[in-house]
């Protein structure tokens, strides 16, 4: 039997009790939207606790995908009511771990039947799941320790019955609430979760994120095993670590110390390169020690959702970051757009520099400082979301450029990790060092090089 052969059997026998569990789920999501909808038509806003927890509930249940883009759409402040955000954000990957004959099955599909002699040990039992597939661990033949991403089968059509299902959300969420259209969005956000499938891709986005932090001894990317990587098996050196919850105790300058490698890790990429990490969530990072057991720097993990921007796209931040640090509002509307955003009235630009306003505010602020004094992880951001999307409602609508939605995103995942750890730095001093001497000219020759190194081509 050929490994295409094994591959397609793995598929068919777990076709029919996917689609089985997507016909369960796709009912139990449209009846609380049923419910969400006849609350709103009686004036109760739709923001019942009950109907929060039901689809969190419902989309729990589905334990793929559909679930990763439901926590992805939590952490776009105001893209959902607060409740559900909260609700939500409490999924985790439950997916059903592949068994140990199964995985065997599925190693042999994709590496061959002597797929067990290219490795000194590999354990049939995952140590992690994830939304798209399982990580296990493993030993190269030398004894290194590896870790193994293997993605469960059929994934590429639950991906798509999932965005068909995103499709019909984000349909009522405009009836609903139309202060923000969301077409964009929706676009942004399936181009993403599409590219996740590739392997291949995200091993050359691991190789892109070590070149363009190659220069940051306090930040390791994992290397990637090429020979022992297809396009749904990822092999990568294990780093390791621990969470980076684990230091909220520690001594404030070891939290800031993190605090710094972590602005760095992300910032850099994108004011030198255009490219972000679009998935900053906590269990992404770990934090590894030096000799002493002190903490010495962050492990980058998982580069499945990764942002390339047209260099353009940075050059508009760079802008508004002049015009707000200089109080230049022609600099700031020039901002919105090279951005893309259209028809933008003076009372629609002050409302958006409501927002601007908070993500910019540490790197505007020369001085020792939280990233947002006396605010909860949490709720970081959904404040002046809410401001923002109350005045939107009144003077829009407007639609958000696509490239927007990983970039807030990351920008408000990054500012929720330095509340949960504490950590205070002059954040101002940091995004200059990061950011250097800018152009838009540097970052697309910086950009290009970098690319090309890696294998990759921008996303446009």
């Amino acid at each position: 039997m050929t490994r295409d052969d094994n591959r397609r059997d793995d598929e068919r026998n777990r076709f029919s009790a996917r689609a089985s569990r997507y016909a369960r789920v796709g009912a139990q999501v449209g009846g609380v939207a049923a419910r969400i909808a006849g609350a709103r038509l009686f004036g109760q806003e739709g923001r019942n606790p009950s109907h929060a927890a039901a689809l969190a509930a419902a989309l729990g249940g589905l334990k793929g995908p559909l679930m990763k883009v439901a926590q992805l759409m939590a952490t776009i402040p105001d893209l959902l009511p607060p409740d559900y955000a909260e609700e939500l954000q409490k999924l985790q990957s439950q997916a059903p771990p592949m068994g140990a004959a199964f995985v065997k099955r599925r190693m042999m599909a994709e590496l061959g039947a002597d797929w067990r002699g290219r490795f000194g040990e590999f354990d049939l039992h995952p140590a992690g799941a994830a939304s798209l597939g399982q990580v296990h661990r493993a030993r190269a033949p030398d004894g290194a320790p590896l870790a193994c991403k293997l993605q469960y089968p059929d994934m590429a059509s639950a991906v798509e019955a999932d965005l068909a299902q995103l499709d019909v959300l984000f349909a009522i969420h405009r009836r609903m609430d139309p202060a923000i259209d969301t077409r964009e969005i929706a676009k942004e956000v399936a181009e993403r979760v599409r590219e996740e499938l590739d392997y291949r891709r995200e091993a050359a986005h691991a190789a892109l994120y070590a070149d363009m932090l190659s220069s940051i001894d306090s930040v390791r990317v994992p290397r990637v095993r090429p020979e022992l990587s297809t396009a749904r098996l990822l092999t990568m050196d294990w780093l390791a670590g621990e969470k980076l919850l684990s230091f909220k105790q520690h001594p404030q300058d070891e939290r800031d110390a993190i605090g710094r490698a972590m602005f760095l890790t992300w910032w850099v990429p994108f004011m030198r390169y255009a490219v972000i990490h679009g998935d900053p969530h906590l269990g992404n990072y770990s934090i590894y020690a030096d000799a002493a057991g002190a903490p010495a720097g962050v492990n980058l993990y998982d580069f499945g959702c990764v942002r390339i921007f047209p260099p353009r796209f940075a050059g508009g931040v760079f802008e508004l970051y002049q015009g707000l640090l200089k109080d230049d509002r022609a600099r700031i509307v020039h901002a919105y757009e090279i951005w893309g955003f259209k028809g933008l009235t003076n009372e629609l630009i002050d409302i958006m520099n409501i927002w601007a306003r908070f993500i910019y505010g540490p790197i505007l602020d020369d001085r020792v400082r939280t990233v947002a004094d006396g605010v909860r992880p949490g709720e970081y951001g959904r404040r002046e979301a809410y401001r923002v999307h109350m005045a939107l409602k009144e003077k829009g609508p407007v639609t958000v450029p696509r490239e927007f939605v990983f970039m807030d995103r990351a920008a408000v995942g990054l500012g929720g990790v330095f509340l949960h750890l504490g950590a205070q730095a002059n954040f101002y001093r940091l995004f200059h060092e990061a950011m250097g001497d800018f152009s838009v000219e540097a970052v697309a020759a910086r950009q290009a090089a970098a690319l090309a190194r890696a294998g990759l081509t921008a996303t446009g």
